[in-house]
């Protein structure tokens, strides 16, 4: 929407910008650095309808990208937010804004009734073929995809509630195209054969001389991201994404957080490779990860904090808010030995 339509005053006195609904807004407002802004008033407006609004279609969404081993779970609000069922969004939702990244959608927890919010409103066929009863009489659903989608892996309520993280999807790629870019630093997926940047310590210098790394921030705002998956202990990011209209000089969107928050008692440094390697990090960045690590903004309470507002609080248990102090501090001394050599 164009400046100057914005600002028309409609008979109310409003602008038509002011009768948008809380979602459109959120579009309206993503730009070339962040999804929305430092103080965004409309966070939590957009937050309590995630949590709130009626729930008026439900279906499968496709998976983001191979080997994905979170199924999302849409469903449609009568705002038109999708929402997903996902597991480990929202810690990371609130880890990316409080790290001042804020490239992941919002995203609220929501109690959800499988039957009469999923189930019964569903048109999508395939989904429909997809719920039964479990032996222990529960209402149990598990989607449609091509590679794991079995009873074995189904969404079971109690009996038919469930719990889930709901995130205010993306503007459709009809209107926002987003380009996805395959991570330099992505695992082999593969037994017994190793990636060239596990091989190879002078990796980075080769990514270095390789578009899109060769210039701007694109490097700097990986190892962002990098930062981010190793403090939620996610190994799995393979692939990230950024909005075509913004070109090449513009953030990382940080989608696809599934496999954050699984094990709390054990750090996987090589998420770190491409720190490591490269010895790069924002001045930014370097200047909040040691400001959370302070005692009057020590990480863990602040994401304690936060989680506390959520509907389905408590969120994360204390071992894993624990071991993000823990790895914060093994991120600075990364940077530390970097700055000694």
């Amino acid at each position: 929407v164009s400046n100057s339509k914005a600002e028309t005053l409609l008979p109310t006195g409003k602008t038509a910008y002011d009768t948008y609904p809380t979602w459109l807004k959120f579009h309206i407002g993503i730009n070339r650095y962040e999804l929305y802004p430092h103080r965004d008033p409309l966070l939590p407006t957009l937050l309590r309808d995630l949590a709130t609004q009626r729930i008026v279609s439900s279906g499968t969404a496709s998976l983001p990208a191979p080997l994905s081993t979170s199924l999302p779970r849409c469903l449609l609000p009568a705002s038109l937010i999708p929402l997903c069922l996902l597991s480990a969004q929202k810690p990371a939702f609130h880890l990316d804004r409080i790290l001042d990244f804020r490239r992941i959608p919002p995203v609220s927890g929501r109690l959800v009734n499988i039957t009469k919010e999923i189930r019964d409103i569903t048109t999508d066929r395939k989904l429909a073929k997809t719920f039964f009863i479990s032996p222990a009489g529960n209402v149990c659903f598990y989607g449609e995809c091509s590679y794991y989608c079995s009873t074995e892996h189904a969404l079971c309520g109690k009996p038919d509630r469930l719990e889930g993280s709901m995130a205010a999807l993306l503007p459709d790629k009809s209107l926002a195209k987003r380009r996805s870019w395959r991570s330099p630093w992505r695992r082999s997926y593969h037994k017994s054969k190793k990636a060239e940047w596990e091989l190879n310590p002078n990796y980075c210098a080769q990514v270095r001389e390789t578009p899109p790394y060769d210039r701007g921030h694109r490097l700097l705002d990986l190892i962002d991201m990098t930062i981010l998956d190793f403090l939620m202990g996610n190994m799995d990011r393979h692939h990230y994404e950024t909005f075509e209209k913004f070109g090449n000089d513009t953030f990382l969107l940080h989608l696809d957080n599934g496999r954050g928050f699984g094990t709390h008692s054990r750090d996987e440094p090589s998420i770190l490779a491409p720190l490591q390697q490269c010895c790069s990090i924002k001045k930014s960045t370097y200047l909040r990860l040691q400001l959370l690590a302070t005692q009057p903004y020590r990480l863990s309470d602040l994401l304690r904090e936060a989680l506390a507002a959520d509907p389905l609080a408590p969120v994360l248990a204390e071992p894993h808010l624990q071991a993000l102090d823990r790895r914060l501090g093994k991120v600075l001394a990364v940077v530390e030995h970097c700055l000694a050599r």
